[in-house]
């Protein structure tokens, strides 16, 4: 099955990339979410539009990557947010949250589609948590949760 993504989907593309997957993973996963489109005639000419959008979006190039990424090892990022005596958060952190609190210690904005939580975070402490700035840059982030 031929088809546009319109998110970006790890380990398969960006935006406007035009891909090949069976077809269970097409019509089952990728365009129920709303990560790709058909291909068609049509859509092909949306294509750019994507890219455009995509570009304005993205870090420019590599040496800037690296820049931000230097930005953000450098800092100490603190969530403030309620959690049982035992340490166990209502609830978890999101990527919105985590990009929010990246800017309020005076970081880059961040899209929060870019910052991946390898486990879902739902405890009081320390945790590390990947940013993918640019195909070849990504950075590592620490970030304090503590219990309000």
């Amino acid at each position: 099955m031929k088809l546009i993504l319109t998110n970006e989907v790890s380990g398969l593309g960006t935006p406007g990339d035009v891909v090949e997957v069976k077809d269970g993973y097409g019509r089952n996963y990728l365009i129920p979410r709303g990560y790709a489109m058909r291909w068609t005639r049509g859509a092909e000419k949306q294509i750019e539009t994507i890219r455009k959008a995509r570009d304005a979006r993205e870090i420019r190039d590599l040496g800037t990557a690296k820049e931000v990424a230097g930005q953000i090892g450098a800092l100490r990022v603190r969530l403030a947010t309620r959690a049982g005596d035992s340490g166990r958060l209502f609830g978890s952190i999101t990527t919105g949250d985590i990009a929010d609190a990246v800017k309020a210690a005076g970081g880059p904005i961040l899209d929060r589609r870019r910052i991946e939580i390898v486990n879902p975070i739902k405890s009081v402490g320390s945790h590390k948590v990947t940013v993918k700035l640019h195909p070849e840059v990504s950075a590592s982030v620490d970030v304090e949760v503590v219990a309000d």
